[in-house]
């Protein structure tokens, strides 16, 4: 079956490189943005696309597809009593949102078992370099861009369909926080906004706690605290019926 331009566009896309890494182990590159599929085709640009083989994006080692769950409007309303609908409305937090990706990699052939445990090892090692130098991700789904994200995990499903094979399908969950200043100016709402333009009040504020004068502690190293180090008192009197002189 032939696809067109804009279906192998859309295959690549969303299907076989939907997640970018960026930033991280992508720093030294133009851009700062690496395709995942530069790490799991690795072996296939080597063996493949070097040596004069056609290879067909349905012969690519993995393929991504976005999994139920996935959050674009994620709040939570605190469960205290409110004093009208308004209030209740006005007093949601907005929370990060979640995309979890699913990552199917089966074994096409007999030679394809040493291929992928070197390039699942690749794959796990550069992700793991990536997260641990700060770097983020973008993953592209067809109704929403996923940007600044977190990985969180990645995990193995168990679901092989009709595969024999096991680990053939693995989770890649990421999390949006909410860093960014647009995030944080949309998460404060009209009554953040409220408080946060209050009244002003006059003079200058007090702050709770000890007072000033309190502050001002004596030392512990003052002689009203350390005795001088001075003879004792009755140090340099003679004991009863001892002569000091030397005329015994």
């Amino acid at each position: 079956m032939s696809f067109s331009l804009g279906q192998s566009a859309f295959q690549l896309a969303y299907e076989l490189s939907p997640i970018i890494l960026t930033n991280g182990i992508a720093t030294n590159i133009p851009g700062q943005m690496l395709p995942i599929i530069s790490i799991t085709e690795a072996a296939n640009f080597v063996a493949g696309i070097l040596s004069g083989a056609d290879i067909t994006l349905d012969n690519f080692f993995a393929h991504f597809r976005p999994l139920p769950g996935a959050t674009l409007i994620s709040q939570d309303v605190a469960h205290y009593p409110f004093a009208n609908q308004a209030v209740a409305a006005n007093a949601v937090i907005t929370k990060p949102l979640r995309i979890s990706m699913l990552m199917v990699c089966p074994v096409r052939n007999l030679l394809g078992y040493p291929l992928k445990l070197a390039t699942m090892t690749a794959l796990q090692y550069a992700l793991a370099q990536h997260n641990a130098s700060g770097g983020t991700y973008t993953v592209i789904t067809p109704s929403y861009y996923y940007t600044n994200c977190l990985m969180t995990e990645m995990t193995e499903t168990g679901d092989n369909g009709s595969s024999k094979q096991t680990q053939v399908s693995w989770k890649l969950d990421f999390e949006q926080p909410l860093l960014t200043q647009q995030s944080v100016q949309a998460a404060q709402n009209s009554l953040m906004s409220k408080l946060t333009n209050g009244t002003q009040i006059n003079g200058q504020p007090a702050y709770s706690g000890l007072s000033n004068a309190s502050a001002q502690l004596p030392s512990l190293a003052t002689p009203s605290v350390v005795p001088a180090a001075s003879a004792l008192p009755g140090a340099s009197v003679s004991a009863p019926g001892f002569n000091t002189g030397l005329g015994l």
